[in-house]
This record gives structure tokens, C-alpha cells and sequence, in this order.
């Protein structure tokens, strides 16, 4: 197991089936009550508190200075390298007496964070980043006469036919959001319909958002959502594509917004909102629509 969690196999696995699942809801094969049958003709505004992320960090940064000003900064260098010379005994196959959790606890003890014991790790060994993989053909599979994923392919190759080139869509995961399973699963069932799809890494900041999708010269981004900061990271997404000269670009928001953000997000240049329950190839068309309009 531990070989095969190395090479990604039980993610891949997990997401092959969630696709697949998708594929099967938006298709109306599998039925969610609520979601793709018996829907309410109207649906009851849900009363949800709005956190200002802008202020909650803010405030922390303060806490951060106040809990710096306020510890033996001296004891918690001298931690810190503890942890990064015991990493490199590790690295380097020495044997050591030393246990890396119990040098973080007392670092943490001291008052280190969090990002100064990841840190103090990272300068030996770098940080982890995760393969990104997507697959194919799992959406379409299931999608068999579904009238929304006919219309998707058809709308992608009449794009391509009118641009030389597929429709192509950068798929990121900004800020501190660290659920991608989802992204992927709307990522695979994009790339059924036709389009051209790359997929980010977890935790971009907008800036690196913005280049990757300048760098691979894609038509769309879509900005995946699951930790509430899409009124944050998303019109810092909108203002670095412009830094980039960019602001073709067209943005679109999906994962867990509420309504009563969706006006904010418009108001910020955001084409189009897919919140929970949207149908994979209903978005796809949305976005093709857009698109051939914009072209």
C-alpha cells in the first residue's frame, strides 16, 4: 500500500470513481433528490454568516507580531535549527538519537509556528509537492446520449474549427484550500467535452494563478472554491491577469458560493458562477456560449 499511495494509484482511483459518479448525476442515471430530481421551483435563501477574510488576516498578522515580540526569539533559532539539523542526519542516512516530532513539539513549546518549523524541514528536504494527474474517457463513459454532453462536444468543435485550436481552460486551486478532488472530477469531465484542460497545484497564490494561465495561453480559468475565499483570491485573480495584460481572460467561480456572493463576484468581471449540483456539461455549454459570443 505504502508503494502504491507513492505512486498515486488509491487518489487516482478515488477520483475515477467520483468522475464517474459525476457523470452519472448530471446524466440523470443516478438520481439526488434535490439536485438533478424533484427540485423546488424556488429555493429558500439560507441565512449564512460572511467572514472578511481580509480582516481575519490582518488580525492574525498581528497576533503573529505580538507572539514574536513576546518569546525567547533567541531559544526559538536555536530550536529551529535543531529541526533542520536533525532533517539533514535524516537526508543524508546518518543514524541519530534525535526525533524530529519531539524537536517540533518543543519548538511549538517555545512558540515557533507552524511555518517556521515547516521551514526549518524545508530548507533540506524541500516541500512535497503532489503529481497532478487527470483522466480521461471516465466522464464520457457514463455520459452516453446525455443531450448536455452531445451539445458541449458539439460547441467545442465548432470553436476549434473557427480557432484552429481546442478551447483551452487552466483549472486552479488558490489560497488555502487544500480539497482538489472536486476540481478534478470537473476538470476530467471537461476534457470529455473537448476542451484543452490544465490543472494547478493546491495552494497558488493569484499571481502564480494568473502566469500559469498566461504561460499555457488558455481562453478560460476557473477558480475552484471549497474555504470561502473567492472574495478574496478571485478578484486577485482578475487584477494579476490585467497586470498581465490579460484581461481576455475570462474567469469563472465554481465550489461552495453562496448566492448572495455571486453578485460581488459579477460586479468583479466574473463571467460565470457553478455552485454544488451544477451539471458538469451544462457548465461546459454555459462556458462555450460565452465564449463563441466573446469571439
Amino acid at each position: 500500500m505504502a508503494k502504491a499511495i507513492e505512486t498515486g494509484l488509491p487518489k487516482m482511483r478515488i477520483e475515477e470513481a467520483a468522475a464517474r459518479t459525476q457523470a452519472r448525476i448530471d446524466s440523470g442515471v443516478q438520481t439526488i433528490v434535490g439536485t438533478n430530481k424533484y427540485r423546488l421551483d424556488h429555493e429558500d435563501p439560507i441565512d449564512i454568516l460572511e467572514v472578511d477574510n481580509t480582516a481575519v488576516r490582518l488580525q492574525q498578522e498581528e497576533s503573529l507580531k505580538q507572539l514574536r515580540a513576546n518569546r525567547d526569539e533567541a531559544a526559538c533559532q536555536a530550536a529551529l535549527k535543531e529541526i533542520t539539523e536533525c532533517v539533514r542526519e535524516f537526508s543524508e542516512g546518518k543514524k541519530s538519537e534525535k526525533n524530529l516530532l519531539d524537536l517540533a513539539v518543543k519548538a511549538a513549546g517555545l512558540r515557533c509556528t507552524l511555518g517556521e518549523i515547516s521551514d526549518a524541514c524545508e530548507e533540506i528536504v524541500g516541500r512535497y509537492k503532489a503529481v497532478i494527474r487527470t483522466i480521461s474517457g471516465v466522464y464520457s463513459s457514463e455520459s452516453k446520449n446525455d443531450s448536455d454532453f452531445e451539445k458541449a462536444c458539439a460547441l467545442t468543435e465548432e470553436f476549434a474549427k473557427k480557432e484552429g485550436r481546442r478551447p483551452r481552460i487552466f483549472v486552479a486551486k488558490m489560497g488555502q484550500d487544500g480539497h482538489d478532488r472536486g476540481a478534478k472530477v470537473v476538470a476530467t469531465g471537461y476534457a470529455d467535452c473537448g476542451f484543452d484542460v490544465d490543472m494547478g497545484p493546491l495552494f497558488q497564490t493569484p499571481a502564480e494563478a494568473a502566469r500559469e494561465a498566461v504561460e499555457n495561453d488558455v481562453h478560460i480559468v476557473g477558480a475552484s472554491s471549497l474555504a470561502a475565499g473567492h472574495k478574496t483570491l478571485i478578484p486577485q485573480l482578475i487584477e494579476e491577469l490585467k497586470k498581465l495584460g490579460r484581461e481576455d481572460i475570462m474567469v469563472i467561480a465554481g465550489g461552495v458560493i453562496p448566492a448572495q456572493d455571486y453578485d460581488f463576484l459579477y460586479k468583479a468581471g466574473v463571467a460565470a458562477i457553478f455552485g454544488p449540483g451544477t451539471s458538469v456539461a451544462k457548465a461546459a455549454v454555459e462556458m462555450m456560449n460565452i465564449l463563441l459570443d466573446k469571439e
